[in-house]
C-alpha cells in the first residue's frame, strides 16, 4: 500500500489548482465539464453530474497538430460541453 498525497486548492470559481506528491496541475471550468493541464498533458473531461458517468480525452503537449492544421476546439468536445450545460440548465430549472 502505497503513500498518496492530493491536495485541491480553489483559487476562484472554475479555477483550481492540485498538487499531489507527482506534481502540480491546474483545473479550470465548471460542475460536468473541465480541462485539466498540469505535467505536460492536456485532460479535457464532460460528464454528467451526480450520475458518475463521464468522457475524458487526454493528450500530451507534444503529439498536437501545428497550429495552423489543427481545429481550434475538437467538434466532439464542444458538442457534448453543450449537451452537459443544457442538461444542467434545464435539471436547474425544474427545482
Amino acid at each position: 500500500m502505497g503513500l498518496r498525497f492530493r491536495r485541491t486548492i480553489k483559487l476562484f470559481p472554475g479555477v483550481r489548482l492540485n498538487v499531489s506528491k507527482g506534481g502540480v496541475s491546474a483545473s479550470i471550468g465548471v460542475r460536468g465539464a473541465h480541462v485539466t493541464i498540469g505535467r505536460g498533458r492536456v485532460r479535457e473531461t464532460v460528464g454528467l453530474p451526480g450520475s458518475g458517468l463521464s468522457y475524458t480525452h487526454t493528450s500530451s503537449a507534444h503529439e498536437q497538430a501545428p497550429a495552423a492544421r489543427r481545429p481550434a476546439v475538437r467538434a466532439g468536445f464542444v458538442v457534448a460541453l453543450f449537451a452537459v450545460v443544457a442538461l444542467v440548465a434545464v435539471l436547474a430549472h425544474l427545482r
